[in-house]
């Protein structure tokens, strides 16, 4: 099971990386997201479209913030 949550924690660090890139060169915000959610699905295409949407929302929204693309500040 630790090298399935490996794997997820890569799939999360590439999608939140790849969102805060395309933000900082100046993509817009839905542009930016599906990029990553067809990112996600090329690497796990047993996924529907609803749950990349959801994992790739999930993720961007807890690392970044999505006006920016930024990492988020801790409070």
């Amino acid at each position: 099971m630790g090298h399935v949550s490996q794997i997820a924690r890569r799939c999360e660090a590439a999608v939140v990386t790849a969102y805060s890139e395309l933000r900082q060169h100046g993509t817009d915000d839905m542009t930016a997201f599906n990029a990553c959610t067809t990112l996600y699905r090329i690497h796990h295409p047993e996924a529907s479209m609803n749950e990349a949407r959801r994992l790739v929302a999930e993720w961007v929204d807890l690392h970044l913030d999505r006006a920016t693309g930024s990492a988020r500040a801790e409070a």
